[in-house]
């Protein structure tokens, strides 16, 4: 019997399942058996997907159809969840939107969408299931930032802002719920071609969504604290940030 054989599967809930990034590691946990629950906005996509999912091995599949946005109902969702799945050993946190830059400069409320959803929400959803699993003093959540938020760019800082903002928030839960067994993982992907990315300028050099997932899947695994995908982004953001502020605000990016 092989290593990931032996192992007992993992209770994996995934918010934001149709994305491409979190279908991708999803089908990865499916296929060596793990349980699984999917929370997604749409109905049509999620039966889709949570049908793949079952046909691919895992040995639990159940699902709900639900606005993330809706801070309010976080408590009800996330407790049917991990009660559907009999407890809970990962958190994946997918949820995010590239809205529109231009638009957000414009109207405000473009903007405070964009920081809700990438924020806002998430924020939200990490409490709850920061204060479940120290009660319990164990559990993993991982959690989809951004190299966008590792420093702000005209073309994105609304968006970058808020991942900036995503990024500082696990990085204190981490610092707060590591002494209770927790841990807390935070990913900074950079481009990924996935259907959010679709059509965006430069699309032929983002990293393939497969590769990224089976990353994200060892190193969720590994209980890694701080994961770049691809890894050379870790590089091309430390360079970033060491710009001086009176050349970067000059720098059309």
């Amino acid at each position: 019997m092989s290593e990931v054989q032996a192992k007992a599967p993992k209770r994996i809930l995934i918010l934001g399942a149709t994305s491409g990034m979190a279908e991708q590691c999803g089908r990865l946990w499916a296929e060596r058996g793990d349980a699984l629950f999917l929370v997604a906005r749409s109905s049509d996509k999620l039966a889709a997907v949570a049908a793949d999912l079952k046909n691919r091995g895992a040995s639990f599949v159940d699902s709900a159809v639900a606005d993330l946005d809706d801070t309010n109902h976080h408590p009800e969702l996330l407790a049917h969840a991990i009660n559907s799945l009999g407890g809970l050993d990962v958190a994946f946190v997918v949820m995010g939107a590239l809205g529109s830059q231009e638009a957000a400069e414009k109207h405000f409320p473009d903007a405070h969408r964009l920081l809700h959803t990438n924020y806002v929400a998430p924020a939200s959803l990490l409490t709850w299931l920061a204060n479940y699993c120290a009660q319990r003093h164990a559990g993993t959540l991982a959690v989809v930032s951004s190299v966008a938020g590792e420093r702000g760019r005209k073309s994105n800082y609304v968006y970058g802002s808020a991942k900036a903002g995503l990024t500082a928030f696990t990085d204190g839960l981490r610092n707060r719920v590591d002494r209770e067994g927790v841990k807390v993982m935070t990913i900074k992907p950079g481009p990924v071609k996935t259907a959010m990315t679709q059509g965006m300028k430069g699309q032929e050099k983002f990293a393939d969504v497969e590769v990224v997932a089976a990353t994200l899947v060892k190193q969720i695994d590994k209980g890694t604290d701080v994961v770049y995908v691809p890894g050379i982004w870790r590089i091309i953001m430390a360079v970033i940030r060491a710009i001086p502020e009176r050349i970067f605000k000059k720098l059309n990016l």
